[in-house]
């Protein structure tokens, strides 16, 4: 049996025209340069998508129209994080009449849970959805990891199809993939930080979930063609450029919100959608919109 989701899946970002207003032709514009890019699928709703900010309706229509735009030809995984079960479990319902592929849930953020209890939320949310269902693990935000004990169990479930690590923890990484390793071949074992995309799919995880492959999604998925196919010069060599826009585009603004403003705002400079933030946050100023218009130029970018 092989891993339901592999290759390149990026994070979308949710463009926004204004405040709980979707740029719909921007969306659609997106949608097509990743699969020209190559890409094996899409996750929407997501940290990159600034989901905990977006209405509970933008959410609906987000998942509407990103589904009706890609019409079938890749997965859509669909982010229902929340603190409330109740929502997730509606919103995975909504995914599913739209025709997405499968969910993905984090420990749910707020009030942070000991393993025990993140056991029992997932046993509580497994019977209420449709989809089959990734773990999303993300400790920065959700003050929580997986455990051992707690992947084991999701092993032990059919409708739980893998796991996206967020946490930059290559050890870990190593360790929830050889729990997998006999148990669940079909397990999708995908990585966040795109950094490490490289040295994950050698140490035999199956793709990424990076948010650089909004930008440019050819780069990734040629790093993850070269490093599955165990061609470490030609990974390294793509690596060392994945490392270089990561260093360009998420480093201008000082603060954490600066790597889905860069990733924004290169989108905006490219004529690809608007770079309006969901609030708290606002867009890059007119002087960082000239550094990242510089980087993307260094970088060999273009529409």
């Amino acid at each position: 049996m092989r891993p339901r989701y592999t290759g390149i899946v990026p994070p979308l970002i949710t463009p926004l025209a204004a405040r709980d207003t979707l740029d719909v032709a921007g969306l659609e514009r997106l949608v097509e340069r990743l699969v020209a890019g190559g890409v094996s699928g899409l996750f929407i709703l997501g940290t990159t998508g600034e989901a905990p900010s977006l209405s509970y309706r933008l959410r609906r229509e987000f998942i509407g129209r990103a589904c009706r735009f890609v019409a079938g030809r890749i997965p859509v995984l669909v982010g229902i994080t929340d603190t409330s079960l109740v929502e997730s479990a509606n919103l995975a319902a909504h995914a599913a009449d739209c025709g997405a592929d499968a969910v993905v849930t984090s420990a749910p953020y707020y009030f942070p849970s000991g393993q025990p209890e993140l056991r029992e939320f997932l046993e509580d949310l497994l019977p209420e959805l449709p989809l089959p269902l990734m773990l999303y693990n993300m400790p920065a935000l959700t003050k929580t990891s997986f455990s051992a004990e707690v992947v084991s169990w999701a092993l032990q479930q059919e409708r739980i199809a893998g796991l996206k690590d967020s946490s930059g923890d290559l050890v870990y990484f190593r360790r929830m993939r050889r729990l997998a390793a006999t148990q669940r071949p079909d397990w999708s074992f995908l990585v966040g930080p795109e950094e490490l995309l490289a040295e994950s799919v050698l140490l035999g995880g199956h793709g990424g979930i990076n948010g650089g492959a909004n930008l440019h999604p050819a780069l990734y998925v040629s790093l993850y063609e070269a490093a599955k196919a165990g061609d470490v010069s030609r990974a390294r060599e793509l690596s060392e450029q994945v490392m270089n826009l990561s260093e360009a585009i998420y480093h201008v603004g000082r603060h954490g919100s600066a790597i889905i403003k860069g990733l924004k705002c290169s989108l905006s400079i490219l004529g690809v959608c608007d770079d309006f933030m969901a609030a708290p946050f606002h867009r890059f100023q007119e002087a960082e919109r000239r550094v990242i218009a510089q980087h993307l130029e260094t970088l060999g970018i273009a529409r």
